[in-house]
């Protein structure tokens, strides 16, 4: 089973659109939605925990801020989350570190940013079961939250499935 953790319905809506899922799921794959921030994800990753099984897949995808290096619509995955002056390694050769934050990020200050890796993380990384940690986020703006629609966030994530299924999820 695939598991992928989301914060908003938008983004879920991508997937049940793409695998014509009923009830957020399929044989193969199931979607949660967390809610947004860390502690909402925390929850739900912890949850999709419970009926984890070793040849399963959970990943958390999701909209992130990100500053004009990166394109709108482009898919990056993440090796590495600062969170609180902390940075957590998730791919030893890290390339790319995300700025985890607790509330909505409208300056430029960060290279990328968004409200739920951490808690995804955290959840994660005290479980002997699971192997890989996979994050993957879908760049929404470029520090414009307000700009962010609900039909944007899902055509964004729709638009990244195809990809993002070629490079790991398979």
């Amino acid at each position: 089973m695939i598991y992928i953790l989301v914060a908003l319905k938008a983004e879920a809506q991508a997937f049940v659109d793409k695998f014509k899922l009923k009830n957020y799921k399929n044989e193969n794959i199931s979607v949660m939605v967390s809610g947004i921030g860390r502690e909402n994800m925390k929850r739900a990753t912890m949850e999709v925990l419970n009926n984890f099984k070793d040849n399963d897949i959970i990943v958390n995808i999701g909209i992130c801020g990100a500053n004009l290096d990166y394109d709108i619509g482009q898919l990056i995955q993440i090796d590495a989350i600062n969170y609180k002056n902390q940075t957590y390694t998730i791919n030893k050769d890290a390339f790319v570190t995300i700025e985890c934050m607790d509330e909505e990020v409208n300056n430029s200050r960060y290279e990328i940013v968004d409200m739920e890796s951490y808690g995804f993380y955290d959840a994660i990384i005290h479980s002997s079961t699971i192997k890989n940690i996979l994050i993957f986020k879908v760049v929404s703006d470029h520090f414009e939250p307000r700009k962010v629609t609900k039909d944007g966030t899902k055509s964004l994530i729709f638009n990244a499935i195809d990809k993002l299924f070629a490079l790991n999820l398979r």
